[in-house]
């Protein structure tokens, strides 16, 4: 007489496993959102950089990507440069 009158039966135990895998599912999920946060945070400078630095390394990466050539990069460089020294 596992399951008698007055205990939580077999509708209850269902409920409860569910809950305690939802909970769990949560805490994990929560943990992998907040370490991608973070990581995402730092590989950006963590807001800490100055612009001209990320939109160096943008151009440095459209450079590399071929998608300008040197001379452009170049042109762009000198212009990120100059605004920079106005600051």
């Amino acid at each position: 007489m596992m399951f008698g009158d007055g205990g939580m039966g077999v509708w209850g135990f269902a409920f409860m496993t569910a809950n305690t895998v939802l909970f769990w599912v949560v805490i994990v999920l929560g943990i992998i959102a907040l370490v991608r946060y973070l990581s995402r945070t730092d590989a950006h400078g963590g807001g800490s950089q100055e612009p001209t630095g990320s939109a160096q390394r943008l151009l440095a990466d459209r450079f590399a990507r071929g998608e300008i050539d040197e001379d452009e990069y170049q042109r762009r460089l000198q212009v990120l440069g100059e605004r920079a020294r106005r600051r």
